[in-house]
């Protein structure tokens, strides 16, 4: 903690940057103005700022003590030199010796050759840094510890001041934040595309008051602010009873930090030196995201969020910002987070336009629910949520996983003539939806969707899907903090069936594990969970969750036709297994006298290599075999889905994995196995028409998809597809060039 001298000259330093803020001057004659400021105070020879121009060049926006005329003409790249080193690792460089240490780069504009000692700080924003502060003298000295900490207290203060403008104007040194138009590139999570206004899951805290001048109304504040905190925490704590041992344990650990002595401290020290109590919150946050950026324990990780969520908590409760303000939903709204749950999104409904996300993975749960909405999404937008606002427009391209925000008329016009085609697609779609997707070969191909929430079903009529080829029941348990009752799976597996109006259901049992994880089941810490303990293998391990959703899918049948499919089957003996159980169920239901199924069939996914060698008999045991194309493609490439460097390094229709797909279809026409292909390929319009021609005769696709699919398969002959995949495999061409050339070269549809 700094003594109390410093405390003192820090109180009277922020006293005169809070001056300079409330006056009306342009922001470089501020920037100007705070250097001065700085280095007077400091009784050194320099002080210079420097704010990131973009994302990795760094320019000196203003200096006292080197070249005046090196103003916005100095730049360095993110990580070049000094001050590049303290913006890349977000960590204080303090040294006597500036030409000896790491890194130093000498630029000779600024006549900084004089000048032996240097301290460069972090000027950063709850883990985003905007730039550096530099202090430097002659003298070959460090700079003291208490040095230290009060230029960490100015380089909080300056990062707010960048946050709320105060350096934009007229003779600005850099454009306002929050008014630039940015575009980020993610990862494409669900297509299609949206135009609409941002809102946020986590509305941002803005702190206006970062200085104080009464330090003792300052602690009182932050104190009283802890003391709810806490008070909520504890309350959270009392109702345990309906929560299981983890997440007992994550409020314990909330209430660990909330009472940490260190911490209340450190935020204390901070108001004493003259920061509001909100600035001193956000101080000590960002300093924790930045230890949590570099913590390779992933134990040491979760803790450091845990701190950075209750930092959050903190932060609403002195400012009244952030969840339950009143704040109004904008029409169109698209939602933006760093990361969200199912349950979460589910409450959001489908008055969504769009979901961007800076984390999350092309399997979540989220990113299944945007597909059962036909909602785009883009994942991976980095950075997205320092710039957005609520109420921003925004555009969000999933099929290329663009984001634009704040977008000029040039990109809004673009953008507005790509949905104005959409659009005129979907009515062209809409014209064939009662038509079957009959080729001009007279080859027909059931098209089905797949679901996972009830609400997808009201879209199976209007989608033109002859059934659903795929529900997912695993949805049910993700969006709950408990395991549900069998009476519950039962009520929801009928209401599924009666939305179907009599056509097929094909219900895959739960496929938790890899990227789907429960909150009320201990999580494994497994190196590569999506080869590891999920699916069919969970189920088999605890088979009373296994019996439990199969006597709820017998009794929701009611006397109608059931069909079941176990997911992840890698050896033939688990699909007995599991066939077995579901034999039991039926029988024990007979016992009780519980009307049994009108006829049954129960199947597998077919989603790992292994299953196609299988022996023959298997082939014949089954009722039905619906290829998981999204796994089997990720173990046959051994390119992790999740991977964003490898995902897409690999073709669905290369020759290898074609190969792969006719042994399956030959296998399941030679033995008489109905057979379908199920996942995001099969709702690509080019691979489906692949498909088709190699011999599947079923295909299971997100409902937006159907229409797409439909308007090609009625245009191709599938004989002359097959004959163009057979010429490019033979003379080791590229088979989507060659389908895609004699796509182009065919007549509009029959429609």
């Amino acid at each position: 903690m700094a003594d109390a001298r410093t405390e003192t000259e820090s109180r009277k330093l922020l006293g005169r940057l809070r001056d300079v803020m409330a006056e009306d001057s342009a922001g470089q004659e501020r920037l100007d103005r705070i250097v001065h400021l700085i280095a007077s105070s400091m009784q050194t020879e320099v002080c210079s700022i420097y704010l990131f121009r973009d994302p990795e060049t760094l320019e000196l926006c203003a200096t006292e003590g080197l070249d005046a005329g090196a103003v916005h003409q100095t730049r360095m790249r993110l990580g070049e030199g000094l001050v590049g080193r303290v913006a890349r690792t977000r960590i204080a460089v303090n040294t006597a010796d500036a030409p000896s240490a790491r890194g130093f780069r000498y630029m000779p504009e600024t006549g900084e050759e004089r000048f032996s000692s240097f301290c460069g700080i972090p000027i950063q924003r709850l883990g985003d840094t905007l730039g550096v502060l530099v202090v430097q003298s002659k003298d070959a000295r460090e700079y003291t510890a208490d040095e230290v900490y009060a230029l960490e207290v100015v380089a909080m203060v300056l990062a707010e001041m960048t946050e709320l403008g105060a350096f934009t104007g007229e003779g600005a040194a850099l454009s306002a934040r929050h008014t630039r138009a940015a575009m980020f590139r993610g990862t494409q999570g669900q297509e299609g595309a949206a135009q609409g206004r941002v809102w946020l899951h986590e509305p941002r805290v803005v702190v206006t008051n970062p200085v104080s001048d009464d330090p003792e109304a300052e602690l009182t504040r932050l104190r009283e602010a802890v003391d709810r905190l806490r008070l909520s925490v504890d309350d959270m704590l009392s109702s345990a009873r309906t929560m299981d041992a983890e997440q007992v344990q994550v409020l314990e650990t909330y209430r660990m930090f909330a009472n940490s002595r260190s911490w209340m401290r450190r935020m204390e020290a901070d108001v004493e030196s003259g920061l509001s109590a909100e600035a001193a919150v956000e101080k000590e946050q960002s300093q924790a995201r930045v230890r949590m950026a570099q913590a390779g324990d992933p134990y040491l990780r979760e803790r450091l969020s845990d701190l950075d969520d209750l930092s959050n908590r903190l932060l609403r409760i002195l400012t009244g910002q952030g969840r339950d303000t009143g704040a109004e939903m904008p029409e169109r709204p698209v939602l933006v987070a760093r990361n969200i749950g199912p349950g979460e999104l589910l409450d959001y409904g489908k008055r969504l336009k769009g979901i961007v996300l800076e984390e999350g993975s092309v399997g979540s749960h989220a990113a299944v629910v945007a597909r059962a909405w036909a909602i785009p999404l883009v994942i991976h937008a980095r950075g997205i949520l320092t710039e957005a606002l609520n109420g921003d427009t925004i555009l969000v391209d999933g099929d290329q996983g663009i984001v634009h925000l704040r977008p000029d008329e040039q990109v809004k016009n673009a953008f507005a003539d790509k949905i104005a085609m959409q659009a005129r697609a979907m009515e062209r779609y809409a014209s064939i939806r009662d038509e079957p997707a009959t080729a001009r070969c007279g080859t027909t191909i059931g098209l089905h969707m797949n679901a996972g929430l009830i609400a997808d079903l009201p879209s199976l009529p209007s989608s033109g899907a002859e059934g659903v080829g795929l529900f997912r029941t695993e949805l049910q348990f993700l969006v709950r903090n408990q395991m549900p009752k069998r009476g519950e799976l039962e009520s929801i597996y009928s209401h599924v069936m009666d939305s179907a109006r009599g056509k097929r259901v094909a219900f895959r049992t739960l496929d938790i594990g890899s990227d789907k994880v429960l909150s009320y089941m201990k999580p494994t810490d497994e190196p590569n969970p999506a080869m590891g303990w999920r699916a069919i293998r969970v189920g088999l391990d605890k088979p009373g969750v296994l019996r439990m959703q199969l006597q709820a899918l017998i009794r929701a049948a009611k006397g109608r036709p059931l069909s079941v499919m176990f997911p992840f089957i890698a050896d033939p003996r688990e699909f007995r297994a599991a066939r077995d159980e579901f034999d039991k169920a039926m029988e024990r239901e007979r016992i009780l006298g519980h009307l049994l199924p009108e006829s049954v069939e129960v199947g597998a996914m077919l989603e790992t290599p292994s299953l196609v060698f299988a022996n023959d008999s298997f082939f014949r045991e089954v009722d039905f075999l619906s290829v998981g194309g999204n796994d089997l493609k990720q173990f046959f490439f051994a390119a992790d889905r999740e991977n964003e460097r490898v995902r897409r390094r690999y073709d669905t229709l290369d020759v290898s994995f074609l190969n792969l797909l006719d042994t399956i279809v030959e296998r399941c026409r030679s033995n008489g196995t109905p057979l379908s292909f199920c996942g995001e390929d099969a709702g690509r319009p080019v691979e489906a028409l692949v498909l088709a021609a190699l011999g599947f005769r079923t295909l299971s696709m997100r409902p937006a998809s159907i229409g797409p699919v439909k308007h090609l398969l009625r245009r191709a002959h599938l004989g002359e597809v097959r004959g163009i995949i057979e010429a490019a495999r033979n003379r080791g061409h590229h088979v989507r060039e060659a389908v895609t050339d004699w796509i182009a070269a065919q007549p509009p549809a029959p429609d």
